[in-house]
């Protein structure tokens, strides 16, 4: 009989393996679209489906930790919004960040970015997060309170995962990284 811990590791790790598996398709949660407080309010603070968001499009989606903070901001949303056009010329219809961030830091942050031509959306919840099996307890580089994401980058055609590439740690960028999804594409 498993002990609790062990069932645990034993669920964390067969959803790792699972969710980012080729062929899945992803669904069940919202995500919010990176805008002002003004804007939430004006359209009743709604989310947006991941089949809005995925639904009959090639999308690359890339996830990170937290707005505004070091790798992320120095290196891999730069390393996305450099290749935006090769993107399209390889018939990607849309590039998406997702942060367990609210949407409000999401818009502030990509305004700061200019990273035109990528959708930024926050995962307020985590639900997305969980959903791949990328939550991480970040606390310790102050990123807290509560989960973060890892880093990683995926294809997703109408939903279905295509690609993945996950970094062993969060503060990695050695393949979630945008030339690298160029490359397999």
């Amino acid at each position: 009989m498993f002990s609790s811990v062990a069932r645990k590791v034993v669920k964390i790790r067969a959803a790792r393996r699972g969710i980012c598996a080729i062929g899945t398709k992803l669904s069940g949660v919202t995500l919010q679209p990176a805008r002002s407080w003004d804007d939430g309010a004006a359209d009743g603070f709604a989310g947006k489906s991941l089949a809005e968001v995925f639904g009959g499009k090639k999308v690359v989606l890339f996830a990170l930790p937290g707005a505004f903070t070091g790798v992320c901001e120095l290196g891999h949303v730069p390393s996305f919004a450099k290749n935006v056009e090769a993107f399209k010329s390889k018939g990607v219809d849309d590039i998406v960040c997702v942060s367990v961030n609210d949407p409000y830091t999401m818009h502030a942050w990509s305004k700061l970015m200019g990273a035109d031509g990528i959708s930024f959306y926050g995962d307020t919840e985590a639900k997305f997060t969980e959903l791949v099996g990328e939550t991480r307890d970040l606390n310790v580089a102050a990123l807290g309170p509560g989960l973060r994401s890892n880093r990683y980058s995926l294809l997703l055609d109408d939903g279905v995962v295509v690609q993945a590439f996950v970094e062993d740690s969060p503060g990695d960028l050695k393949v979630s990284d945008g030339d690298t999804m160029l490359a397999a594409l």
